[in-house]
């Protein structure tokens, strides 16, 4: 039997971040090795101010003797689905097949239904234990997910010059592209977040949830956290050039700390501007402009919907390739026990 204790992690304490960030690195290795990692200042960052909402709250697990054997997350939406609750919990490779997962799970479970949260989300990589083990706690499969990244040595730079040429062909009589690096001007805030609300329309497929509700303060919010992670962002902006309205954008950061790890953030296009080719010119062009101005960077990773098939195509065609799988769970109500204890694996303490 085994005593766990799950802590709320103190992100103003120099170690708790790095010690989650390990575990999560030890389970990656095992579960998802594609995964490059977060930087610390992304989690204390996340903990603190959250990405564009309400702080994500971060749990460590640990035996009797100390020893982190556990690390998880509960995230709780403030400006939409605020019925909803995201939570994720992974257990160190030397200390599986004991319970830990369930016991982390139960006392995530508690936090959400405490917080009136009736529906839950979680995921992890596409395995049949990880299957098994969401099922066994009552979640639905909702989506299915792929993660694919381009290397930037395997794509020359003729081949972007070329899928460039072919969107251009179709869009630059009606559009012009704006590049910015960092904060977006105040002057194109209000016309941009259209483009950003625009995400709403990616496939979810059986998940439910409702849309996000973009605005300016958001936008800001979401520009600080990437700042004060140490990431530097780069955008594309589709203008239509009649009437000045932003039909689309797409957006990489850039690790300060690992400069040659790029992640790509939302691409999207305005419905009232689809079929111009646009996705493939904004993704196209970020590609030449990241060559230039961040000569260090090698890859860049995505993540999209197995269903999201047009976008799937506009990846390809830059050459990006699927590195892995992951699932995304959905269960519909509260959870109806809220035991002291979980599943087999002993005394369970918790603080929030």
């Amino acid at each position: 039997m085994v005593d766990l204790h799950i802590e709320l992690m103190n992100a103003a304490d120099p170690t708790a971040p790095e010690d989650l960030l390990g575990l999560y690195a030890a389970a990656d290795a095992v579960d998802r090795p594609w995964h490059p990692g977060w930087p610390s200042s992304l989690v204390r960052t996340l903990a603190t101010h959250g990405w564009d909402d309400a702080p994500e709250q971060f749990f460590l697990g640990r035996a009797g003797d100390g020893t982190l054997v556990a690390a998880g997350s509960v995230f709780m939406p403030d400006r939409e689905n605020r019925h909803t609750a995201l939570v994720e919990a992974r257990v160190h490779p030397d200390h599986r097949r004991r319970g830990l997962g369930s016991s982390f799970y139960e006392h995530l479970e508690r936090l959400a239904a405490e917080a009136n949260r009736t529906t839950l989300f979680t995921f992890g990589a596409d395995s049949s234990s990880v299957r098994g083990f969401a099922e066994n706690r009552r979640y639905a499969l909702g989506s299915v997910g792929m993660t694919r990244q381009v290397d930037l040595s395997d794509v020359s730079a003729q081949q972007v010059e070329a899928a460039y040429d072919e969107a251009a062909t179709v869009a630059s009589r009606d559009y012009e592209l704006v590049r910015i690096r960092g904060a977006m001007p105040q002057d194109l805030l209000d016309a941009y977040v259209d483009a950003v609300a625009a995400i709403n329309d990616a496939p979810l497929d059986d998940l439910a949830l409702d849309d996000e509700v973009h605005d300016g303060g958001r936008i800001r919010q979401y520009e600080r956290c990437q700042e004060l992670s140490g990431y530097r962002l780069y955008r594309v902006l589709a203008r239509h050039r009649v009437s000045g309205a932003i039909a689309g954008h797409t957006v990489v950061a850039v690790r300060g700390d690992r400069p040659q790890l790029g992640d790509q953030h939302d691409t999207t296009v305005v419905g009232a501007h689809r079929g111009h080719r646009l996705g493939l010119l904004l993704k196209a062009d970020m590609m030449r402009w990241l060559r230039r101005v961040e000569p260090a960077l090698e890859t860049i990773g995505t993540q999209n919907a197995a269903s999201n098939d047009h976008m799937i195509a506009v990846n390809e065609r830059l050459g990006y390739r699927v590195l892995g799988r992951s699932l995304e769970f959905q269960r519909d109500d509260a959870p109806a026990r809220l035991a002291a204890s979980s599943q087999g694996a002993g005394r369970v303490t918790g603080t929030a």
